[in-house]
């Protein structure tokens, strides 16, 4: 079955059928509307989607953009990257899209390939300030930033209360006792996601009187394997820590490798909590505390927006930060009890 055995069928032009088919129903009558739709229905026939995209000068896809990826890495290295992907995307599929991931070093050199794509809209994951305003000035299509900071410029971005997640790291912590910190994280230079919570960290800990400062600091890049040596770092450490906030669940996972490593024992030697609340976290030995944040949710957002900018919105200006929460489970222990 095909368009013009479809008109033949409808007694109609192949014109009147392709008008249906992509919605223009103004220049057709309701009566032929669904004299095409029934035909269409009974013989299940499948519109060729190129064809479809081209008369209606879309292309149904989404591009979604990972940036600071080395050649020889992947979106699986970090755990986080996979799940809002996956999160994403079924957003994406369920709305009749199809989600186009690209990895790249440089953000920048991902705008030329866009505009060549024709995509109807892209998602950006974690950019840095200074490549926001570039990306804007090079990308026609609508633009939905995920997880980044960019004062002064009028973007939609979804990200989380990073600052009040680092905030809540060292409460929990404090709360149960423990006055001896050490933050695991990776270096920051600019205003971002790690900077907020590594701001809220101070913060608490400032507000509750407990010393900290750069030698409780332990930098690592967001990978288990260099984790674990932060681990084992900390346990051979003269700090005296009873726990360990991490800016990462991955990151959190290898620093309790590399504390068993030392023979130190989570939590009843030393407590640690991660942050992003992986479901990975309920495989762990013990199970992980996490401060958590809602994939799905996130996803849906960011969807909603970019959704509404396709659908007309151009001038949309949004900044929304999503609640977040600790997830307890059996990594810190509470010397309070004792």
């Amino acid at each position: 079955m095909n368009l013009k055995e479809i008109a033949k069928r409808a007694g109609v032009s192949s014109a009147t059928v392709s008008n249906v088919i992509n919605g223009n129903n103004h220049k057709v009558s309701k009566e032929t509307i669904k004299k095409v739709n029934d035909i269409i229905k009974e013989t299940n026939y499948k519109p060729n989607a190129m064809a479809r995209s081209l008369a209606k000068k879309e292309s149904r896809i989404i591009g979604l953009v990972v940036p600071y990826m080395g050649k020889d890495e992947d979106f699986f290295t970090n755990p986080y990257n996979a799940h809002i992907i996956a999160a994403i995307e079924r957003c994406v599929r369920n709305a009749d899209y199809y989600l186009m991931i690209r990895c790249v070093h440089d953000p920048k050199d991902i705008t030329s390939i866009l505009s060549s794509w024709n995509v109807d809209g892209a998602f950006f994951l974690g950019i840095f300030p200074d490549e926001v305003k570039e990306i804007k000035k090079h990308v026609d299509a609508p633009v939905v930033f995920i997880d980044t900071y960019a004062k002064g410029e009028n973007i939609v971005n979804v990200g989380i209360e990073d600052y009040r997640g680092g905030y809540l790291s060292a409460k929990y912590l404090i709360g149960k006792g423990h006055k001896k910190l050490a933050l695991v994280t990776p270096k920051f230079d600019t205003d971002g996601v790690i900077k907020e919570r590594f701001k809220g960290f101070s913060v608490a800990c400032k507000e509750s009187g407990v010393e900290f400062g750069e030698s409780s600091i332990f930098y690592t890049d967001t990978t288990y394997i260099n984790a674990v040596e932060v681990g084992q770092n900390i346990g051979f450490s003269s700090g005296g820590y009873t726990a360990v906030s991490c800016m990462s669940d991955i990151v959190a996972f290898g620093v309790i490798e590399g504390l068993s490593q030392c023979g130190i024992r989570v939590p009843y030697d030393v407590s640690v909590v991660g942050f992003d609340n992986l479901p990975n976290c309920e495989y762990m030995t013990p199970k992980l505390t996490s401060v958590a944040q809602n994939f799905d949710l996130k996803a849906d957002k960011a969807w909603e927006y970019l959704l509404r900018m396709i659908n007309g919105e151009k001038d949309l200006v949004a900044d929304e930060r999503l609640s977040i929460r600790v997830a307890e489970r059996f990594s810190v222990r509470n010397l309070l009890e004792q």
